[in-house]
């Protein structure tokens, strides 16, 4: 069954949330058939959505203008993150491969990323790209922990950083080399923020389930680094921040919606683990919302940050 979906809603902690959503909108179920969604990324232009079916090896596409869903690239190398550049390119984080691509618009396939030191990546997980057009991403091992998500393998960096990419000179730098499981990041509004999740609560014991924030100086490196929030219930997995700064990131029972200073001021109850979310929309005002087996949307009274 599609449409509103029984289970849903809005939980405002901190009456701030109340300004962030409409009355009278519902969660809308737009498709399921999924194994692990993850990694939506809007196309203005066309006003389509592109997210990834992990274990099944695809990458879907979600038309707004006709509310069909089709397989836009299979096989997909087990892709996870995307996002698209500042030329309108689909950059995609593959497990398979272990490597970050970008998609021309001849549709050719570049690699931007695939090794670090002579030494194979990890299985990369996540993508932003900053105005200036470097990329960042995550790192951690999930893709090669098993074959569900990519192909079982040691890995040869041997821990799990965050990289910036120069596209100048196709350079691959270490940003963060402090984190567990490096998983969803973003930039603020403005970039002198970066906030990075750490879901390495996955396979450690007491390991951490939080996003942290950097500064970010003018020459790309960051600093800082402090605990902005710890998440209740699951793990922050992806998340995106909205034109007031606030962040929308995925957790176990929904979204949550959480201030600049990480206080949890609202969730959007979705009957089903979260793994990311994007805005989308012509307005950049509709919430994408990537379930375990489901694609969810929700239109809210606030905007997402372009490019997302």
């Amino acid at each position: 069954m599609f449409g509103v979906i029984d289970g849903t809603g809005f939980e405002a902690i901190q009456p701030e949330f109340n300004d962030c959503f409409i009355g009278h909108a519902r969660v809308e179920r737009l498709w399921t058939g999924a194994r692990w969604s993850e990694g939506p990324v809007w196309f203005a232009a066309g006003r389509y959505l592109l997210w990834s079916d992990i274990p099944n090896n695809r990458i879907m596409r979600f038309d707004e203008t006709d509310g069909s869903v089709s397989v836009f690239r299979y096989p997909s190398n087990n892709s996870n993150g995307h996002t698209v550049d500042r030329q309108g390119r689909l950059i995609s984080c593959e497990h398979l491969t272990r490597r970050v691509t970008r998609t021309e618009h001849d549709g050719s396939i570049t690699v931007i990323a695939d090794s670090y030191n002579g030494k194979r990546l990890n299985s990369p997980n996540d993508v932003v790209v900053k105005s200036d057009g470097t990329v960042w991403f995550t790192d951690p091992s999930y893709g090669i922990l098993m074959d569900y998500e990519g192909e079982r393998a040691t890995s040869e960096i041997g821990a799990c950083y965050v990289y910036r990419v120069d596209p100048a000179t196709g350079a691959v730098q270490i940003v963060a080399d402090d984190y567990v499981k490096p998983n969803g990041l973003a930039f603020s509004p403005d970039e002198s923020l970066l906030y990075i999740a750490d879901t390495g609560v996955t396979h450690t014991p007491g390991g951490p389930a939080h996003i942290r924030r950097h500064s970010v100086d003018p020459d790309g490196k960051l600093a800082g680094g402090e605990v902005l929030a710890t998440c209740s219930q699951g793990i922050f997995d992806g998340f995106r921040v909205d034109r007031a700064g606030r962040i929308w990131s995925s957790a176990a029972d929904g979204v949550h919606c959480l201030s600049q200073n990480g206080d949890l001021i609202g969730k959007i109850r979705i009957p089903e683990m979260v793994g990311n979310v994007c805005f989308g929309g012509p307005k950049l005002n509709r919430l994408f919302i990537c379930g375990t087996a489901s694609l969810y949307a929700v239109y809210l009274n606030v905007n997402g940050v372009s490019p997302v």
